[in-house]
């Protein structure tokens, strides 16, 4: 059985909320649990569960909840007591050395102690990444460790890569990133012969600034192995024009940033405008059920979680105000990637 550690105090929401979706998770995948943080804590949540027969959640959806049944007592789960807990505002290097009983540091330590396979965590992302780094350490041939972004387009799921873990990156970790995206998006979400592209300013190979112009000669030198199709454009992401597209974190984040406001504001206003009289009311009412299936589709919940690529362990980063059914999915991610052997398939292609 696959056990994954759940840092259960990191996130807006933690621990109630992240609590229940580790248990709903176990209950759905059939998994092991090792949640991690302050014990009573944890304890007072199990028992609130036991007691109602289950949780409350609108499943992602924006509308009305519904009773989820858990069994607490037939989940296998164990908790481990970790008395601190990293803030979000904390300077993340001495926060890790300082803190060494915080629940981050202590649900690595799982994994890298083979207790778990992998972890979940959704507070702060630094410490996530920078305990993940220094507690698993890299896989052999990669120079650093790089956020997995999965996306909806108009066709199926992308990845981004770097989400945000490395600012500054030369072209050959830009290279690295493609072959471990690549290696995730064959490998889970099952996309066949997966393609390749560089985010830049424009197609033409001669735009772009020095590192995306060397990571599209590396990347075009190395046609064989990885299926590139050149550069892409900010515009063409969710147009379905490649299956991964490679950044340095810098741009990556900035993407992604820019993505969620565009995507609220545009909801924002689609819901003041069908409130704004009679006839939009009653649009908006017909329309909710084909809303709500959109929205589905584009939410950062579905998704559950972010892979961190690189590190000799799997390591999820979940959204920091996920709520239980984001966490049930960052589980199930983290799940996946055990079971299909991510961390493997990438040092078989770079040792290859």
């Amino acid at each position: 059985m696959t056990r994954i550690a759940i840092d259960a105090m990191g996130g807006d929401h933690a621990p109630a909320e992240i609590v229940a979706g580790a248990l709903w998770a176990a209950q759905d995948y059939g998994v092991g649990l090792d949640l991690v943080g302050k014990e009573d804590e944890i304890k007072a949540e199990i028992e609130k569960i036991r007691k109602a027969g289950g949780i409350y959640s609108d499943c992602g959806n924006r509308g009305r909840q519904r009773k989820i049944k858990i069994d607490v007592d037939n989940i296998d789960y164990m908790i481990t007591h970790a008395s601190e807990v990293i803030e979000m505002g904390e300077a993340v290097g001495q926060a890790i050395r300082k803190k060494k009983d915080s629940s981050i540091v202590k649900a690595v330590k799982s994994v890298a102690d083979g207790t778990s396979d992998g972890i979940v965590a959704a507070g702060s992302t630094g410490a996530a990444m920078a305990a993940s780094l220094f507690g698993l350490g890299r896989l052999k041939g990669i120079t650093r460790p790089a956020i997995a972004v999965t996306l909806p387009t108009v066709e199926k799921p992308i990845i981004l890569i770097d989400g945000g873990a490395n600012s500054d990156a030369t072209a050959q970790m830009l290279k690295q990133f493609a072959i471990m995206g690549a290696t995730y998006s064959k490998h889970v979400l099952e996309i066949d012969n997966p393609r390749v592209g560089v985010m830049n300013i424009g197609e033409e190979v001669e735009k772009g600034n020095p590192l995306a112009k060397e990571a599209h000669k590396l990347l075009e030198e190395d046609s064989e192995n990885i299926n590139f199709v050149g550069n892409i454009e900010g515009k063409e992401i969710f147009l379905s024009k490649c299956d991964v597209v490679v950044c340095d974190g810098f741009v990556g984040n900035v993407a992604l940033k820019v993505t969620e406001g565009a995507s609220s504001m545009l909801f924002y206003l689609l819901q003041q405008e069908l409130k704004s009289d009679i006839l939009g009311m009653i649009i908006g009412l017909l329309a909710k059920p084909f809303m709500r299936r959109v929205y589905k589709r584009i939410n950062y919940e579905e998704f559950g979680g972010c892979l961190l690529l690189g590190v000799r362990g799997i390591s999820v980063i979940a959204h920091g105000r996920s709520r239980a059914y984001a966490i049930k999915n960052a589980v199930r991610v983290a799940n996946e990637a055990v079971q299909r052997g991510v961390n493997s398939k990438i040092s078989e292609f770079i040792e290859g």
